[in-house]
C-alpha cells in the first residue's frame, strides 16, 4: 500500500504562512476552472490596488503556492495544489510537529485520531490499519 499523502515535492507549499490576502486570492483561484490574471481576478478585489495584487500573486508564487505561466506581456496563476491537497499537506505538517515533539502526548492524540475516524467511517479505519501494517513490514524490512 502506497501512503496517499503527497511528499517532498509539496513541502514548500506548506511550508509558508499565508496572510488574508493571500488566503483569498488563493481561495478566488481555486473557485475558477483555470489559470487567471491580475487583470482577471481584479473584479473580484475592487477595494485592493492592482499593484497590490500582482505583488500578492507574485509572493504566493515564490512561496511555491502558485504555478505561473507567462502568455504576451501577462502572467497567468493557478494553485499547484487543489484545496484538499493543500489542506492534507498543511494537516501533515502540524501531526510531524506532534509527533517530533513529546512523545507522552502523542497516545491521546493518536487515540482520539482512530476513535473519530472510526465514528465516522468503518471502512477508512480498515484502510489506516491495513496502512499501519504495511508500514510496519516495511520496517521490519530494513
Amino acid at each position: 500500500m502506497t501512503p496517499w499523502f503527497p511528499h517532498s515535492h509539496h513541502r514548500a507549499v506548506a511550508a509558508g504562512r499565508l496572510g488574508p490576502l493571500e488566503w483569498r486570492v488563493l481561495e478566488a483561484l481555486w473557485a475558477r476552472s483555470g489559470p487567471a490574471s491580475v487583470r482577471d481576478l481584479q473584479p473580484e478585489f475592487a477595494e485592493i490596488a492592482y499593484t497590490t495584487l500582482m505583488t500578492t500573486l507574485d509572493r504566493l508564487h515564490r512561496k511555491n503556492v502558485l504555478a505561473r505561466t507567462k502568455e504576451g506581456r501577462a502572467f497567468f496563476y493557478q494553485p499547484r495544489l487543489t484545496r484538499p491537497e493543500y489542506d492534507s499537506v498543511r494537516a501533515a505538517d502540524a501531526l510531524k510537529v506532534v509527533i517530533e515533539g513529546d512523545a507522552a502526548a502523542l497516545t491521546p492524540l493518536m487515540s482520539f485520531f482512530v476513535q473519530a475516524v472510526g465514528d465516522r467511517d468503518e471502512e477508512l479505519l480498515d484502510e489506516l490499519e491495513a496502512l499501519v501494517r504495511a508500514t510496519r513490514a516495511a520496517l521490519d524490512k530494513r
